[in-house]
């Protein structure tokens, strides 16, 4: 399971997904879907989006992945997850199919997702891609939409250790005469886009591009923008109860996207767009995402764990006000972390921890690497051990950041 084990569990192409869903009569084919790829930022965007849909009145699948507390976190209507007997019912009745294909873990949830959504009726599925694009599980769908968010180093044993490698991974999403919308302009990246969505016949729209943040102004549970097109469409005073400062990107993608669906006949208004972003953890139940857990001290949580999402959340953390820096951190063993050890913070107290599955590195062994980028503190444990040995360490004013690991962070949330 690459939730588990990582990237040896994973399977370069698209034989055992599309053998499932044959079995089950290949529910996808009933689906109105978008979908969304990108190495950062598609789990907030999906769940944006999700928001928005249905507030705007349309039963909204969402399809997500990894989960942080539950697998049923990944299959979501209308926020709602999937029913535990529905899970239940959809391996029971399928076991022999899965003796007979052996699919993967990732492959059976990607089938019971569209199953489920096929079954409930939904009249749209947000599916976000869980590695890649081109061979990704997801990725037998014909979307009405394709979203792209960013193109960073992840991976790169399976996608490539360039940015236009990845981008081409990322690209395979882009299905013929579907419109697709890039979240933000990199060079490089840019190219492989603009030829891919030439070669299909896609219309393509750069967010980053086409709208502008012209005044921002933040609390510890809301961003508050002013936001506007090159169309002149404007957003005045937009609050979103996200507040990484990685969200400024993806509320482009999201309302370039919003915009994209409104040409396709969805009938979302700025008020469902208003409602939707200032409640999106509410109305879809996201976590982890610059999550407070608790103030005086200040507790802060992020999954980011690759270059650009650490380099995002140094960049916050230098930001935020406190008199001393605590980081509960641990990583998974299966990647090159040496440039994210490079990026952390050095003058704070580390707690080095391994989150609870096979793919945590070890404690001990983090703690010798950090210290060669002088990353300094002790060996806990477990993860909750650290956290509270950080709380009882902490002052008043100090700030407790709790991360480099999605795993990490889900035995916190």
């Amino acid at each position: 399971m690459f939730h588990r084990i990582g990237e040896k569990a994973f399977k370069a192409d698209l034989h055992n997904i599309k053998a499932l869903s044959e079995n089950l009569g290949n529910p996808h084919n009933q689906l109105t879907c978008i979908h969304i790829a990108g190495t950062n930022g598609k789990g907030s965007t999906s769940h944006m989006l999700a928001a928005i849909l249905q507030q705007a009145g349309y039963k909204t699948g969402l399809y997500t992945s990894p989960h942080l507390k539950d697998f049923r976190e990944r299959i979501r209507i209308n926020g709602e997850m999937i029913p535990k007997q529905e899970v239940i019912d959809f391996v029971e009745q399928n076991k022999s199919v899965f003796k007979e294909i052996e699919p993967s873990f990732f492959e059976m949830g990607v089938a019971m997702a569209f199953n489920f959504f096929a079954k409930e009726k939904v009249d749209i599925a947000v599916i976000e891609t869980g590695l890649g694009g081109r061979l990704d599980s997801t990725n037998i769908i014909t979307p009405i939409l394709s979203v792209i968010t960013n193109i960073s180093f992840d991976h790169t044993a399976i996608l490539g250790n360039t940015i236009e490698s990845i981008a081409t991974e990322k690209a395979g999403i882009i299905k013929p005469n579907v419109p697709v919308v890039i979240g933000q302009f990199q060079q490089g990246a840019a190219e492989v886009f603009l030829n891919k969505a030439t070669e299909n016949a896609s219309p393509i729209y750069f967010a980053s591009e086409e709208w502008t943040i012209n005044a921002k102004s933040r609390t510890a549970s809301l961003w508050t923008l002013d936001l506007k097109n090159n169309l002149g469409k404007a957003f005045p005073h937009l609050q979103l109860d996200l507040t990484g400062n990685y969200q400024l990107k993806n509320i482009k993608t999201v309302l370039e996207a919003a915009e994209q669906l409104k040409l396709q006949g969805f009938k979302i208004d700025d008020a469902h767009i208003y409602d939707a972003l200032k409640e999106v953890k509410k109305l879809t139940g996201l976590l982890g995402r610059w999550h407070t857990l608790s103030e005086n001290p200040l507790i802060i949580c992020d999954t980011g764990h690759n270059v650009d999402g650490i380099t995002q959340v140094v960049e916050q953390i230098n930001e935020t006000p406190y008199e001393n820096l605590h980081v509960v951190f641990g990583m998974v063993k299966d990647k090159d972390i040496t440039q994210v050890l490079e990026l952390m913070p050095k003058e704070a107290l580390y707690y080095f921890c391994k989150a609870d599955i096979p793919r945590g590195m070890d404690a001990g062994e983090l703690q010798q690497l950090a210290s060669e980028y002088h990353l300094n503190g002790a060996v806990y444990n477990s993860v909750n051990e650290a956290l509270t040995t950080a709380k009882t360490n902490a002052r008043f004013n100090d700030l407790i950041f709790v991360g480099g690991s999605t795993f990490v962070v889900a035995e916190v949330v």
